[in-house]
């Protein structure tokens, strides 16, 4: 028999059982559609969180301390980490050679009020390079200046978010939020930056002297007892000379904290590509790990379209009697069942790839508390899901086939 008459039988067959041929294609549907919805989402975290860093650009070093005692990426966590930089330690870097601007920072959430309004946003302490080393413009106002740190002014810029949604469309320069009980100024708004990274927006920060930061909001101090400082951000001049500085930094910080020779750092300096690195490797992760979860219901289809192909092959024994008794072979049998569950697992796969296409279109034009979702819908992903079904299909129409091609003809007129 030929293969276009095969698929002639096959298609007469799944149309003679339209409502039943339509839910067991739905598992397949739900299935691909949900491998590349969820994988596209994934894929459009890893992008965002690539394009943010690609703006701040490669040519910045991030100071962080660290624990000694604690071995790997855990070392470098505050919650395992030791607090060892302060503000005399950007101080002395800004003396190394190609370096352009050096921003100590720290960093906690906090809760802005004004008025009858109140933003959860994160407060950052810092001084007037940071405006240069993080890339912002602003959109009105000014930024803190060298008197603001110097005298502990409480002032404060604001975020172009905490900005709109605490005073809508009114000028807040000049205006007084709270901040822990505390009065703030705000001087300034920073000009929209768009971009997350962990799924809080960059434009969902406020900013005030790094010293009142130490001094009114949140205090922390080192082990000799001088105030700390969470994090040093130095851009450099001359991004090829990022090996040089890297020693530079070291030396100068290992003689500030008197760590012997052979004494590890406790401190670490990580560049702008090694943290792209790790929030690559979480991201693919992250992406691996929900089309997993997607693939489940792409097995769950197989096995639907298997109970079906199993009850077809009852349903037609007779059928497949008469069609033996007048000359099929068990070839053309079993071909003609794996093209049935092999057009049952296409069909669902092009409409789950129709329907997983417009659900990563809706999800991208959706904000969830300020952040867009960016879904990226590449090819591999559509060739990963459709594959993936066609595979199943087949596999699960092997069985069956194999079945209806092995039954006895006269055993099977008989049938019923």
């Amino acid at each position: 028999m030929k293969l276009v008459e095969s698929f002639i039988i096959a298609l007469k067959s799944l149309l003679a059982n339209k409502l039943r041929s339509s839910l067991t294609m739905l598992g397949i549907i739900i299935g691909v559609g949900a491998v590349i919805s969820l994988m596209s989402i994934g894929r459009g975290a890893e992008a965002t969180v690539a394009s943010t860093f690609e703006e701040l650009g490669t040519n910045v070093l991030y100071i962080i301390p660290r624990s000694p005692e604690v071995a790997g990426l855990a070392g470098l966590s505050p919650a395992f980490s030791t607090p060892s930089l302060t503000l005399d330690d950007a101080k002395a870097l800004e003396r190394v050679g190609s370096v352009a601007a050096v921003s100590p920072v720290n960093e906690n959430f906090v809760e802005i009020t004004f008025g009858g309004e109140s933003k959860s946003t994160v407060i950052h302490g810092a001084t007037p390079e940071y405006f240069e080393v993080y890339s912002h413009s602003l959109a009105s106002g000014q930024f803190i200046s060298e008197r603001n740190v110097a005298s502990r002014d409480m002032v404060v810029v604001l975020g172009g978010e905490v900005a709109k949604d605490l005073f809508g469309s009114a000028n807040p320069i000049g205006q007084r939020v709270k901040m822990k009980g505390l009065r703030f100024m705000v001087i300034g708004v920073l000009a929209p930056k768009g971009g997350a990274i962990m799924g809080i927006s960059l434009d969902n920060i406020a900013v005030t002297p790094i010293t009142t930061f130490q001094t009114k909001l949140f205090t922390s101090r080192t082990t000799t007892g001088e105030d700390a400082v969470q994090s040093i951000s130095v851009k450099l001049a001359n991004p090829e000379a990022i090996d040089e500085v890297r020693d530079e930094i070291e030396a100068i910080l290992r003689k500030r904290h008197r760590l012997a020779e052979g004494e590890k750092n406790d401190f670490a300096i990580v560049s702008q590509e090694q943290i792209l690195g790790i929030f690559t490797q979480v991201t693919g992760v992250f992406t691996i790990f929900l089309g997993a979860i997607a693939g489940i219901s792409l097995l769950v289809g197989g096995i639907g379209i298997m109970n079906i192909m199993l009850v077809s092959v009852t349903e037609r024994t007779r059928e497949i009697g008469i069609r033996k008794a007048v000359g099929a072979k068990r070839r053309d049998i079993l071909i003609q069942f794996l093209i049935e569950a092999a057009m049952l697992s296409l069909l669902g796969g092009g409409i789950g790839i129709i329907g997983g296409w417009l659900l990563s279109f809706i999800i991208s034009q959706l904000q969830f508390s300020g952040i867009t979702i960016h879904s990226v819908v590449s090819a591999d992903i559509i060739i990963l899901a459709v594959s993936v079904s066609a595979i199943i299909g087949l596999a699960s129409g092997i069985y069956p086939a194999m079945r209806a091609a092995r039954l006895n003809p006269i055993e099977a007129l008989h049938y019923g």
